[in-house]
């Protein structure tokens, strides 16, 4: 199975905890799809966050008897370092094809949405006040401090599997989209974004059964 495949997007998972699988496409011409070499590619400025998502998909392929190799071993830091050509992305493709991938598992950020969010005041959460200026004066802060809301970000990621299918040019296989919410448990999330878009695609009958 052989053909060409490359996108070229932004970010990848920043530190981020809360996780929810959005929705999935599958290619309505597949019925299943097998694969026996697979390079696992996540976009991310952050080197440390790429080799850490890549390392543990690879792993998770690898427990399935799939040969994967992570883009960080395949592409030099000159390479990523900057905007590439189409000429140069041509040889890439011919290079994976010369390799015998079956398929290349994509993962990046397509979008952020800012939230923000009132505080809990934690050790109150539970009381009921009885009057109405002691409700008052402890929420006062919410008119005139900043710090009684939380803002952060809701990265909008998409992981895509595109086959090496030889005469079949970008086939577009499966996709997940999947929104995670920012924090600092980057090994938590990492973890859990694969555990939920393996499980996807093992449902739909994509490489994990």
């Amino acid at each position: 199975m052989k053909s060409k495949i490359w996108v070229i997007g932004a970010l990848l998972l920043m530190g981020c905890s809360s996780t929810k699988l959005v929705s999935t496409w599958k290619n309505p011409d597949i019925v299943l799809f097998d694969a026996h070499k697979v390079l696992v590619v996540g976009m991310a400025q952050d080197e440390n966050v790429r080799m850490e998502f890549e390392t543990r998909l690879v792993e998770k392929l690898e427990e399935r008897k799939v040969e994967a190799m992570r883009s960080i071993d395949l592409f030099d830091v000159e390479f990523t370092s900057s905007e590439r050509s189409e000429e140069e992305l041509s040889i890439v493709e011919r290079q994976l094809l010369d390799k015998d991938f079956d398929a290349i598992l994509f993962t990046k950020v397509v979008a952020t949405e800012n939230k923000t969010t009132l505080k809990e005041k934690v050790h109150n959460i539970d009381r009921m006040f009885m009057r109405f200026s002691t409700d008052y004066l402890e929420h006062q802060d919410i008119y005139y401090d900043p710090e009684s809301y939380d803002s952060f970000n809701i990265y909008h990621v998409e992981t895509s599997l595109y086959c090496i299918c030889e005469g079949k040019e970008m086939e577009l296989i499966w996709r997940g989209d999947l929104d995670v919410t920012e924090t600092v448990k980057v090994d938590k999330t990492i973890d859990t974004y694969i555990k939920l878009v393996t499980d996807k695609m093992g449902e739909q009958e994509i490489i994990f059964y």
